[in-house]
């Protein structure tokens, strides 16, 4: 478990990362361990890119392939419409909003 993600998620900071070769602007909304056992991050992605073409929305992202991460000075007010608390499909939650 990462402690720097779980401040990030209750400070409501976002995060930057490249993910699959792409940079990545991110709301964190929860982390946990997946059903598969890998650590991933529940984020809503604001900016940056995809390889789908897609930017904004929700994402399951592993940790583990989350590079260079950084807390932005950026924060934000709510969770993003969609958001269930407890409902990320998790096995654990570390953290979440």
């Amino acid at each position: 478990m990462d402690p720097v993600i779980c401040q990030a998620i209750k400070d409501r900071r976002v995060l930057t990362f490249r993910y699959d070769g792409h940079p990545r602007v991110v709301e964190p909304h929860a982390y946990g361990v997946t059903k598969a056992g890998n650590e991933a991050l529940w984020c809503y992605q604001t900016g940056g890119s995809s390889r789908s073409g897609t930017v904004s929305g929700w994402h399951l992202m592993r940790v583990d392939k989350m590079i260079g991460f950084t807390v932005a000075p950026a924060t934000f007010a709510t969770p993003r419409p969609g958001y269930q608390r407890g409902t990320t499909g998790r096995a654990s939650i570390f953290c979440e909003l």
